[in-house]
């Protein structure tokens, strides 16, 4: 009995840890379809995310919030045409370096 009280204590003790596990994903496996698919508050994050790497391997130090809304319609518009390719893909085909 005192065993599986303490086993069970050891249980419930590590269950907050395991619900706060971190997620990894490889943005460069994304594809169009799933880009398209995702919901607005996903999408904007993901977009978000993608824009600062897009900067960085570009050199870029500043923030358009024009120009990174018109990249996101670009990358959006070449994914309709293009669903089985990767984001990553996409930006640069769409965006390219500016």
């Amino acid at each position: 009995m005192r065993c599986r009280l303490i086993s069970l204590t050891f249980a419930v003790s590590i269950i907050p840890i395991v619900a706060n596990a971190q997620v990894t994903i490889d943005m460069g496996k994304i594809i169009c379809s799933q880009y398209l698919a995702m919901p607005q508050s996903q999408s904007d994050k993901f977009s978000a995310w993608m824009s600062g790497w897009f900067s960085y391997q570009n050199n870029r130090t500043f923030v358009d919030l024009a120009l990174h809304q018109q990249n996101i319609a670009n990358v959006k518009a070449w994914c309709q045409y293009h669903p089985a390719e990767s984001v990553m893909y996409g930006l640069q085909q769409s965006v390219g370096k500016n």
